[in-house]
């Protein structure tokens, strides 16, 4: 694997990654790029020069994954992998 030297953000694979494809703003050209944010309501929207529109609502979430570990010989010993917690989204 060749070196990042910080020009290339290094992207992550998983199985558990998504990906969205939107067909329909293919080779249509960007006039801005707005990201807004309130205490509950985050959205990235794309406006193109035929005056259209692509929005991304975001929800923001947390996730915690809590362990339990021993550090008392100096390096991490896990006692215990507790189940992940996980914060409630409303849908609507």
């Amino acid at each position: 694997m060749a070196d990042n030297k910080g020009n290339n953000p290094q992207r992550i694979f998983s199985s558990l990654r998504e990906l969205a494809d939107f067909p329909e703003v293919k080779d249509k050209i960007i006039n801005s790029i707005e990201l807004s944010s309130d205490l509950e309501f985050f959205e990235i929207t794309v406006t193109f020069q035929d005056k259209t529109r692509l929005t991304f609502i975001i929800e923001p979430c947390l996730v915690a994954f809590p362990v339990l570990a021993d550090w008392t010989g100096g390096e991490e010993k896990i006692i215990k992998r507790y189940k992940q917690v996980r914060s409630k989204i409303p849908r609507t």
